[in-house]
């Protein structure tokens, strides 16, 4: 049975959240399915899931950190460019084994085996997105997803 959370985090030493975001490019190549399995066969929980065009509101404000960078405009057009999966996954140090599965930023840096040294084309087309940190992840959940969209569910295997 599934039950809706309402504003419900895991408290330190349980297993946290992260927030994960297919971009529009990792969308348009048809890798959600293939960067999903990599979290399910890592043992993560799915928690919330949707296909969005996220709003230029929106997305200025999960980019609020960088708004100062040299790139943030094109970062906010491009993201505002096509749909996106918006997702959040539940496990034990999820938000550092998100980042391991992800891999580095710029393609050039992003080991083999990593969802962006296997898919990355460019740096500023990097396939997804994930928090940094459990603060962000926080954050950003809260930004794109209300309580009642976190669903909690028992695992029966």
């Amino acid at each position: 049975m599934l039950t809706v959370l309402a504003h419900h985090f895991p408290a330190a030493g349980e297993q946290e959240r992260t927030f994960l975001a297919v971009k529009p490019d990792g969308v348009q190549w048809r890798l959600v399915g293939e960067i999903m399995r990599r979290f399910e066969r890592k043992g993560f929980k799915l928690v919330a899931l949707k296909l969005v065009q996220a709003s230029d509101e929106l997305l200025r404000e999960h980019y609020a950190r960088l708004r100062e960078r040299p790139f943030y405009g094109r970062l906010v057009d491009y993201m505002h460019s096509g749909p996106m999966v918006a997702m959040v996954w539940q496990g034990l140090d999820v938000v550092r084994a998100a980042r391991a599965l992800i891999g580095a930023t710029d393609r050039a840096d992003a080991a083999p085996g990593t969802i962006r040294g296997d898919f990355c084309v460019e740096v500023g087309k990097n396939v997804i997105h994930g928090s940094d940190s459990v603060e962000s992840a926080r954050r950003e959940i809260a930004l794109w997803f209300h309580s009642d969209e976190l669903l909690c569910w028992e695992d029966s295997a």
